[in-house]
């Protein structure tokens, strides 16, 4: 990678959602900002996302409501009288892509032909180099490469109101030591299932741990939330739908460690130090799992490509999913136990 001799003085990044990819982009900017400290940074986001990183120093957000119908004329006059340095184009959906046609700028860094869909060519001019094999993290910090920001530690810079602190402490006062349960993803086949989840808790329990029940106010999240209540399941502190964001981002950090599957929580835990369990079938852990954890999920994924492609996933494209809507079914208590066992010895 060569170094940027100078910095350019003003980037956008165009990155709307969802969360856990917003957790992976705040390690980019936070690289960006650590580098080149008087370089102004504005960052187009979705507004759930805002929730979670609003208040970064150095970063000024433009907020976008990615379902109103005037989203990017309400862009387009946002950043009317501003051209910048560089465009990062860091989300290929086509909703995104046609977004970032509001925002002018001289050079629009967007992915390699590889990892480009939905005419994300059509609205950039200059890509980053295609890898093999590499994290959604590795792939995002692959702009910073390009614009030759130099190298720093991996560091995500997310700030947290002392109001967000006491809460939690009120909350958690009561509580030695705690594991928590991010129970529920974007989509139903992705989680695992309440009689697993309800033997995870019972064991957690039975090694001394309190635990602790996350999740959004979404309806995915309340039936998960009700079905785990109605099982018996072994929750000491139940807070679906009571945080704000910033306010799980200090539970998941005073955790123990976490247990999820491929969900938004799971990488928050990840920015503030906290090691996660990550639970996978349709999606490769190497690319989507939570980054300082790889090697610790318990993943019937490549189970799950062979049976479905007749091949292993080394041999087909990186990061191709399983579609079959029962593998995370496959998971067993055993597997989970097993690599609980291994996290409470490392402690």
């Amino acid at each position: 990678m060569s170094v940027l001799s100078r910095p350019y003085q003003k980037i956008c990044i165009l990155r709307l959602s969802a969360i856990g990819d917003v957790c992976h982009a705040v390690a980019m900017v936070t690289r960006i900002r650590e580098a080149w400290p008087e370089t102004q940074i504005t960052w187009v986001i979705g507004k759930i996302e805002h929730e979670l990183v609003k208040g970064m120093d150095g970063v000024r957000f433009i907020v976008v409501d990615k379902e109103a119908k005037q989203a990017r004329a309400r862009l387009k006059q946002a950043l009317a009288n501003e051209v910048f340095d560089v465009l990062l184009v860091m989300q290929v959906a086509l909703r995104a892509n046609w977004l970032s046609s509001a925002i002018k700028a001289n050079k629009r860094l967007g992915f390699d032909w590889q990892r480009s869909k939905e005419g994300h060519w059509l609205f950039t001019n200059e890509h980053i180099q295609h890898h093999e094999q590499s994290h959604v993290l590795e792939g995002f910090m692959q702009f910073a490469d390009a614009l030759g920001v130099p190298p720093t530690n991996l560091r995500w810079d997310i700030p947290i109101a002392q109001t967000d602190e006491q809460w939690v402490q009120e909350k958690t006062a009561h509580l030695h030591r705690y594991v928590v349960l991010a129970p529920t993803a974007s989509k139903t086949m992705r989680n695992w299932t309440v009689e697993g989840y309800c033997d995870a808790l019972h064991y957690l329990q039975e090694q001394g741990f309190a635990t602790v029940l996350c999740g959004g106010p979404g309806r995915l999240d309340r039936d998960m939330q009700s079905a785990l209540h109605e099982a018996g399941a072994a929750i000491t502190l139940d807070l679906v739908g009571q945080t704000t964001l910033k306010q799980m981002l200090v539970v998941l950090r005073q955790a123990t460690f976490v247990i999820a599957p491929d969900t938004g929580p799971a990488h928050m835990a990840t920015t503030v130090g906290t090691p996660v369990l990550g639970l996978y079938a349709h999606s490769n852990p190497l690319r989507t799992g939570p980054y300082c954890n790889l090697h610790d999920t318990v993943s019937l994924y490549p189970d799950a490509i062979k049976a479905e492609y007749n091949d292993c996933w080394q041999n087909l494209t990186f990061g191709v999913r399983a579609k079959g809507e029962q593998w995370m079914q496959h998971i067993s208590t055993e597997q989970v136990r097993a690599a609980i066992d291994n996290f409470v010895h490392r402690l």
